[in-house]
């Protein structure tokens, strides 16, 4: 994804074990993973109301298409 192979990532663990220690380490962990997860499910909660927005103009054209075919259909 960003090009990061297994000596890098031992580069970033050994840096952030240096800068946070071996006590805080696993909690900084789990607060950069809390923080991707929350912003995964608000990216995909926004996507689908964008979807759902953009759908229902769909809906009603094609209610509205339906509609006009039918009175077309009844007026022969």
């Amino acid at each position: 994804m960003f090009g990061i192979g297994v000596p890098e990532l031992i580069l970033i663990l050994i840096i952030g074990l240096v800068v946070f220690g071996p006590g805080k380490l696993p909690e900084v962990g789990r607060a950069v993973g809390k923080s991707i997860r929350e912003f995964k499910k608000a990216t995909t909660a926004v996507t689908e109301e964008l979807d759902a927005a953009s759908e229902k103009p769909r809906r009603e054209a094609k209610a509205e298409t339906k509609s006009e075919s039918q009175a077309e259909a009844e007026a022969k």
